[in-house]
């Protein structure tokens, strides 16, 4: 099933109100912008390079391992402005470095030379190609990044969202043995909640050991791992005994109708990740899951996933923002969108060993989002 933003809007009267703020805010300013460039075009200038994020700790899925993720950091400058942005590949999006440079490389964004055209140019770029939703993201959080510079604004507030409704994170504890996951339980001390990651055979055991170490709150993501649905039903009336508030992605997103059937029955909420990537799937999919873990890299930006999480509350679906392994750039830009959240998964950043940028902070478990024009990142 494929249904565009303006469908969608029409048959759910969601009407992005967000994007309208946006948008609205811009468009007096636009002209303001291209009455003081008059007599000088200002185009906009796009660069890329790859970047390969190491990670701290082995990165163990139910159905991968890895200890580096590819990235490509993007740059769009305009009239000495520079907005910045990223790609991150996990190896299930498809995406490479190869695919993302080509596509960045197809661009022509120096036929703009407003940068406040927000719809304008992300429209240009959805319609180059199909897909690509990691290399669209990098160009969509460049772009609000330089929209937000331009206008001397944080984008929690171009987008009208308030910064004091941001929720807590989670920090993320891999599948590994007990004496390694009692030591990332350790490192994740400043964190109120733990997502911990099942599906390698070792179930219980991860769980046991996490609270072996700590009474915070857990979630759980099994990232596909388990093939029965019997046993997924099991595991889920056994973690909703060790106190786990919901459970992500238990099984291949083919297997949709044992999905169907666990979340009819589970007694914890049943999110989806890998199997709900863009509206079009929130949609297909809305009566399967009990909610949504919206990530940039997965539909392709900040405008995506803003409408991607009110319409997934329209649709009466528990909302989370989350991320791949990023730096802070991807991972500060998807903060600005976490007030319209339940949960949080923005730890990222916190996974691997060489952020370029700072920008997001956490304290005391709280995501605090940077006051800063744009995303707010800074590069080291």
């Amino acid at each position: 099933m494929k249904i565009n933003k303006r469908q969608f809007l029409k048959y759910t009267g969601v009407l992005g109100a967000g994007i309208i703020t946006v948008n609205s805010m811009t468009a007096c300013t636009a002209k303001s912008v291209k009455k003081k460039r008059a007599g000088s075009r200002k185009e906009l200038n796009l660069h890329f390079k790859p970047y390969t994020l190491q990670l701290k700790h082995s990165f163990n899925l139910a159905v991968s391992s890895r200890t580096t993720t590819p990235a490509i950091l993007t740059e769009i400058e305009w009239d000495g402005i520079t907005g910045y942005g990223e790609a991150s590949m996990p190896p299930y999006l498809g995406e490479s470095v190869e695919s993302v440079s080509k596509f960045l490389s197809s661009l022509n964004l120096q036929q703009f030379n407003n940068p406040l055209l927000l719809e304008d140019i992300l429209d240009y770029v959805e319609n180059v190609a199909p897909g690509n939703s990691a290399a669209k993201a990098s160009v969509d959080i460049a772009l609000h990044d330089l929209a937000g510079k331009v206008l001397g604004e944080p984008l929690y507030r171009l987008l009208g969202l308030n910064p004091e409704k941001a929720p807590d994170t989670s920090f993320t504890i891999g599948i590994d043995t007990p004496d390694v996951v009692r030591q990332k339980v350790k490192e994740a001390e400043p964190y109120k909640i733990l997502k911990v990651k099942l599906g390698g055979g070792n179930d219980r055991e991860m769980i046991e050991t996490v609270k072996e170490m700590t009474n915070k709150p857990l979630c759980v993501d099994v990232n596909q791992g388990w093939k029965d649905r019997s046993y997924a039903l099991e595991m889920a009336q056994w973690l909703k005994e060790q106190g786990v508030a919901f459970l992500e992605q238990p099984m291949p997103k083919e297997m949709v109708d044992d999905i169907a059937w666990l979340n009819e029955r589970s007694p914890i909420p049943v999110i989806g990740d890998e199997a709900i990537q863009n509206l079009g799937d929130l949609m297909k999919y809305k009566d399967v899951y009990s909610g949504v873990n919206v990530k940039l890299m997965k539909c392709g930006g900040i405008r995506a996933a803003y409408v991607m999480l009110k319409s997934a509350r329209t649709l009466g679906l528990k909302t989370m923002i989350g991320c791949m392994t990023e730096t802070s750039c991807a991972v500060t830009a998807a903060s600005h969108l976490s007030p319209l959240a339940e949960w949080c998964d923005l730890d990222g950043n916190l996974l691997i060993s060489n952020d370029p940028f700072e920008g997001i902070k956490i304290t005391n478990g709280k995501v605090i989002i940077p006051d800063r024009p744009g995303i707010g990142i800074v590069k080291i």
